[in-house]
């Protein structure tokens, strides 16, 4: 299994549509990456950090996929999703491909 960890980062000019990412963008993922092995994931939104302050990220998206192979047919066939992202936030997403331990 393969964990794609995709950080959302929160900063002073930074804007994000919660409402758009969970109504479109992400039916979107699970549609266009489901049939090409996306079997899990979770999405947490950033509330605070451990003192109350700002979170550091707006939101932080789990995908889980069965393979390497599984991921990189799903990045091929996937170019909407990520040509999408400029429609609910102006940052740059941080993304990490992590492996269970």
């Amino acid at each position: 299994m393969i964990i794609v960890s995709v950080l959302y980062p929160k900063t002073s000019d930074s804007r994000f549509d919660h409402d758009y990412y969970m109504q479109k963008h992400f039916p979107l993922v699970n549609s266009t990456w489901a049939p090409t092995g996306l079997e899990s994931y979770d999405v947490f939104r950033g509330v605070s950090t451990l003192d109350g302050s700002q979170p550091t990220y707006e939101l932080i998206a789990h995908l889980g996929f069965t393979s390497p192979e599984h991921l990189k047919n799903s990045l091929a066939a996937g170019a909407a999703v990520l040509s999408d992202i400029p429609n609910f936030t102006n940052v740059q997403p941080l993304i990490q491909i992590n492996q269970p331990i």
